[in-house]
């Protein structure tokens, strides 16, 4: 059974009250070094300013760690993710690797 998690960058949820703090949940994606490689390689991808390939690897990692967040919620048994964060940071020797961490509060609504 698929349950619908409700996802908000905001301490509440409109309309639903928080019933049940349930606590804080994390999920974090490294992308490594070939992806740094990669990215400078294709460089060329560049238009108006922005690079197409390099944004659509950043979402995947982005919805990977929100997707981890979300199943360590249901884990819980939280229906609802308030508070959420994404940080993204370089890290690794050199700063070759890229890692993506979301963070919130996983509640009953």
């Amino acid at each position: 059974m698929n349950t619908v998690m409700i996802l908000s960058t905001t301490p509440q949820i409109e309309g639903h009250a928080i019933r049940e703090y349930k606590g804080v949940v994390t999920g974090e994606t490294i992308i490594g070094a070939n992806f740094v490689k990669d990215f400078f390689a294709g460089i060329r991808d560049v238009i108006g300013g922005r690079s197409g390939s390099y944004e659509k690897v950043l979402r995947e990692a982005k919805d990977t760690s929100m997707q981890e967040m979300m199943e360590r919620a249901q884990e819980m048994g939280a229906n609802a993710i308030v508070g959420i964060d994404i940080d993204y940071e370089t890290i690794g020797k050199g700063n070759s690797m890229l890692m993506v961490a979301t963070s919130g509060t996983a509640v009953v609504i």
